[in-house]
């Protein structure tokens, strides 16, 4: 790759400091946005807001950019957008430095590729959302090469992104969730529509059982809606999920912690079409609505809160998750699912959870540092090997 003479000049100004900046107190975060999932501009949305709201007085800060072949480039300038104002056409900008990581006895380095010039990162801050992200595949490379992430870890992010084993292990936790099928597609044959309808009656919703913000889910009234949706959510994964429709508001509660996690106050998502889908989260600024709080009692609030926190260590996570939940009019309360990378625009429910709670944005992203460096360096003192 050719450098224009700006980016050289930058590259040379950052690896000056970078030197000087050893000497003082600032830990030195990369931010990873972008990946190779459906849901790559809005984590490059999620980027955008952390860098902007994180605090440089006590950070280092540098953008670590994903494009969808997974290669990493880094923006020393932290200009790394193109289109940065439109949710739809939002894009990592050309002309990057590609780098890699390595490490040595002190921990994770960043190498420019193309110098193989290296400066070391003390903890990265994912933000990819979705496949790759957020899934356990990053998390498994991070801790391949010692490094300190905010975030939950590679358990907890496998399990919390697959629909299926989630379900099962907060089944045998005692917690609540929507009834449901596992369909894979050599076994298509033994879910027939009228064997889903005879189960759950009219309608169900049919979703990948690893895939977020809603892609490639389908709410089904008849055959043709059924065989439409099978179609269109195995373009996604490879198992579905056939799931009985929950009547009820659309309750979410975040979660914060390591050992000792909390619980935020509740919000409501109030959609205006029939489901919360993919555009009225991020391409339709009309397509929903937000209650923080959410308008439910305060003994159902307080059982739903109980239910995150609870949901939240039966995966095993840390540091952050968002549970997602229908409350029926009935008192009913059924968990729908967890997303242990949410969305993190200005706007996303996840920190506006938390600054409803008490903690603002910048705060918040704080203690997400904190309590990733503090599982890293817990997490330290293991014995890997005798």
């Amino acid at each position: 790759m050719v450098y224009g003479l700006d980016l050289v000049n930058a590259v040379q100004k950052y690896y000056q400091q970078n030197k000087k900046s050893s000497m003082n107190n600032k830990y030195k975060v990369a931010i990873l946005a972008g990946g190779p999932s459906t849901e790559h501009k809005i984590s490059l949305i999620s980027a955008k807001s952390i860098l902007k709201a994180i605090n440089k007085e006590n950070y280092e800060v540098f953008v670590i950019g994903i494009d969808h072949q997974t290669n990493w480039w880094w923006y020393p300038d932290e200009d790394f957008l193109t289109n940065p104002e439109s949710v739809a056409d939002i894009e990592l900008k050309n002309g990057g430095i590609g780098v890699r990581l390595d490490k040595n006895g002190d921990g994770p380095l960043l190498v420019d590729k193309n110098t193989q010039q290296a400066f070391k990162v003390d903890i990265f801050f994912p933000v990819l959302h979705g496949s790759y992200g957020e899934d356990g595949v990053l998390q498994g490379y991070l801790n391949a090469f010692n490094a300190a992430f905010v975030g939950v870890d590679l358990l907890a992010a496998s399990a919390g992104m697959d629909k299926d084993i989630a379900k099962r292990i907060w089944t045998e936790a005692g917690i609540p969730v929507a009834r449901s099928f596992t369909v894979r597609p050599h076994l298509m044959s033994e879910f027939s529509f009228q064997k889903i309808q005879a189960a759950f009656g009219m309608p169900v919703f049919v979703k990948p059982a690893n895939a977020g913000s809603s892609v490639g889910v389908s709410k089904v009234e008849n055959k043709d809606d059924y065989d439409n949706a099978l179609e269109e959510a195995f373009k996604f994964d490879k198992k579905v999920l056939v799931e009985e429709a929950v009547i009820g508001k659309e309750v979410e509660c975040a979660v914060l912690g390591n050992e000792f996690p909390e619980a935020s106050v509740l919000g409501e998502i109030i959609p205006k079409a029939s489901f919360y889908s993919f555009d009225a989260k991020y391409m339709d600024d009309d397509g929903a609505s937000m209650a923080i709080p959410a308008d439910v009692p305060e003994n159902i609030a307080d059982k739903v809160k109980n239910y995150a926190i609870l949901a939240f260590k039966a995966l095993e996570c840390e540091g952050l998750s968002r549970v997602d939940f229908f409350v029926t009019a009935e008192g009913r309360i059924v968990l729908n699912e967890i997303n242990t990378l949410p969305g993190f625009t200005s706007i996303s429910m996840y920190p506006k959870l938390w600054e409803a709670s008490g903690l603002p944005y910048s705060q918040l992203i704080d203690k997400l540092i904190q309590l990733g460096l503090a599982r890293h360096a817990r997490n330290q003192k293991l014995i890997k090997s005798v």
